[in-house]
């Protein structure tokens, strides 16, 4: 088999309990391969609190490859967690938490290697709770068949909930049998059982309603909302890998939450309010996982990070401490309007100096002012120019492409600012040894977004507009060759915007595809269009419906959208006029400092914006050495 190291758990902080000292056991799982698993900040959270409980424990597993998965079916072996080796089938709960939709496939190869029925139905009070988490479950309804319940929101808090449950109903005999024990689990705040919801469909094909079964659970589900992020100052030991995997570093996320507005970011929207962690408790919290890891790196994290409200000096003040160590900082990306020299210099001034990142978007400035992106192309070469001009040599622009009443001329834009962007950093930096990068990535419409309603560009829109765009790029060699493009085809955006505004009936497709041997979709050597498309073609005809039904279709105002019964906090009124000043091409302000604009969040979750300045230091000073 391939890697197998993935597979024998013993990382350093890696935790293993005694099974039987505990009342309630946790199974968590990232559908990918451990390289891309093991560094998720949300599972290693969670698997740091519910170990922590003294009534729980908490093992991990991830996707495995085919090589392995044929070997296990062959041998009888189920789905095992890295930790103790476990079979995922024993454990109470097993909890799966979902960045991209594209891990859909992975959840239910996990379940039938382990022996768990697919249909959530089918099982009974000796099978485990499967549990959704992560951004996706923000509309859960795709895999409403697979999936007894959706954590909608963070999770530190809800995992204690739903722990605190599932002991008490073991603990009574488990009364009611698995039926009860889902009826309790609904009436946790954050927790959606789809089970107890049953969704009616008009003559269109759009939904009618979704009325709940049962009086005792809520008619709407609200998300769950940590505050104060200094009380969860998690990881505190962060696992560190003994294979390589896609991050590399130790990281920290030093707020939660985005406001700037960007019309087409699900994360900005469903994390609303922002909630920073103070300058101390971020310290505190780079000091810990150093010492815990020997990691040489330290990320920043958030949606937007130079946006906290002292990052200048917690930049400065987190350099100063690791002078003269090896310990770098880094930003996941930094927004045009928020780069200065003086921040990119206290990030790198211990550790390399690798390239920039900066994520403009959208290649026109009229197609920014659509996605509320408000930087000027002016703003964009003179950031860029000034990072050439003081010793970079590298810069990466990330893109969308397909964006809402984008034209081709939009697009071929991106090829004059990378082209300009060449030019100006040559000048400045007096050399021709510079590089700039474009990225680009197809826009998919998400649930809880002003782009809900958008219509998807088709894979062939994409891909023809990629392919003017490296036309473009390459028609002056001179300069073309400083550019590099990245990008994938038009085809795996479709089938992500299947499954992110898909309904319940999706899950045929998402099941027609796994039994046709489909996993590992959000890797291009096991995607398959055709697969994903014979699928949706002959499961969805049942119901006189199509792939581009959930796809290029522009959604109504008043339509009754599958995640409408499940509240993020934002009212849908705003969202609307928010799309319409989106086709207006108006722009809104970050209500962190403006004026509120009504999105609803902060009066429905009883919630309010968490920023500083707090006035605080990480002095008195402790150099390490």
């Amino acid at each position: 088999m391939q890697k197998p190291i993935q597979y024998v758990g013993g990382e350093l902080n890696a935790q293993v309990k005694p099974w039987d000292d505990v009342a309630v056991h946790w199974a968590l799982m990232y559908p990918d391969a451990y390289e891309v698993g093991l560094p998720n900040q949300g599972l290693m959270i969670l698997y740091e609190v519910l170990n922590e409980r003294p009534d729980a424990l908490a093992e991990r597993t991830y996707a495995v490859w085919p090589d392995l998965a044929g070997l296990m079916r062959e041998h009888g072996v189920g789905q095992f967690t890295v930790d103790a080796h476990r079979p995922v089938r024993e454990f109470d709960l097993l909890g799966v938490s979902f960045a991209t939709e594209l891990g859909y496939t992975n959840l239910l190869e996990a379940l039938d290697l382990a022996g768990v029925p697919l249909h959530a139905v089918d099982r009974d009070e000796s099978h485990p709770v499967v549990v959704a988490g992560g951004h996706a479950a923000f509309n859960p309804e795709p895999v409403s068949d697979f999936v007894d319940c959706a954590v909608l929101g963070d999770g530190e808090q809800v995992v204690g909930d739903m722990t605190d449950v599932v002991a008490a109903w073991k603990e009574q005999g488990r009364p009611g049998g698995r039926v009860e024990l889902l009826a309790r689990l609904a009436r946790v705040d954050g927790v959606y059982v789809p089970r107890f919801y049953a969704v009616t469909y008009g003559a269109d094909g759009t939904i009618a309603e979704v009325l709940r079964t049962r009086d005792d659970v809520p008619a709407r589900v609200g998300k769950r909302t940590v505050m104060d992020l200094d009380e969860w100052p998690y990881p505190k030991q962060p696992l560190v890998p003994l294979a390589e995997s896609v991050h590399e570093r130790m990281s920290v996320e030093i707020f939660r939450g985005c406001t700037r507005g960007c019309r087409f970011c699900q994360a900005g929207m469903i994390t609303r309010p922002v909630r920073e962690r103070t300058i101390t408790g971020i310290g505190s919290m780079v000091d810990a996982g150093l010492k815990a890891t020997g990691y040489e790196e330290v990320g920043l994290l958030s949606l937007s990070s130079a946006d906290h409200s002292e990052i200048g000096q917690l930049a400065k003040e987190l350099a100063d401490r690791y002078e003269g160590t090896n310990t770098g900082l880094s930003l996941p990306s930094t927004r045009v309007d928020a780069f200065n020299v003086t921040l990119a210099n206290e990030l790198s001034r211990n550790g390399r100096r690798s390239g920039l990142t900066f994520a403009p978007e959208g290649g026109s400035e009229r197609i920014r002012r659509v996605i509320n992106k408000t930087v000027s192309k002016e703003d964009l070469v003179r950031t860029v120019t000034t990072a050439y001009a003081n010793g970079w040599r590298q810069v990466k622009l990330y893109f969308m492409c397909g964006l809402p009443t984008e034209t081709d001329e939009d697009v071929l834009e991106i090829a004059e600012l990378a082209v300009e962007v060449i030019r100006a950093g040559r000048e400045a930096s007096g050399s021709k040894d510079i590089r700039c990068t474009v990225s680009i990535g197809g826009f998919v419409p998400k649930p809880h977004t002003p782009f809900q309603w958008a219509s998807q560009a088709s894979a062939e829109t994409i891909d023809h507009r990629l392919k003017v765009l490296r036309e473009a790029i390459n028609a002056d060699r001179r300069i073309g060759r400083s550019i590099g493009l990245r990008y994938h085809d038009g085809k795996p955006g479709v089938i992500e915007g299947l499954l992110s505004r898909g309904d319940r009936r999706v899950g045929r497709v998402i099941e027609r595809v796994w039994r046709d041997g489909g996993h590992f979709d959000g890797w291009s050597e096991h995607f398959s269009y055709d697969r994903w498309q014979t699928a949706a073609a002959e499961e969805l005809a049942a119901f006189g419906l199509d792939l581009d039904w959930f796809t290029t279709r522009e959604r109504t105002e008043h339509e009754v959208l599958p995640w409408d019964h499940l509240d993020s906090g934002l009212d849908k009124e705003w969202l609307w006029d928010d799309w319409q000043d989106a086709i207006s091409e108006d722009e809104v302000g970050d209500c962190r400092w403006t004026g509120c604009y009504d999105c609803g969040v902060c009066p429905t979750m009883g919630t309010d914006i968490q920023i500083g300045p707090t006035g605080r230091s990480l002095l008195p000073l402790t150099v390490v050495r």
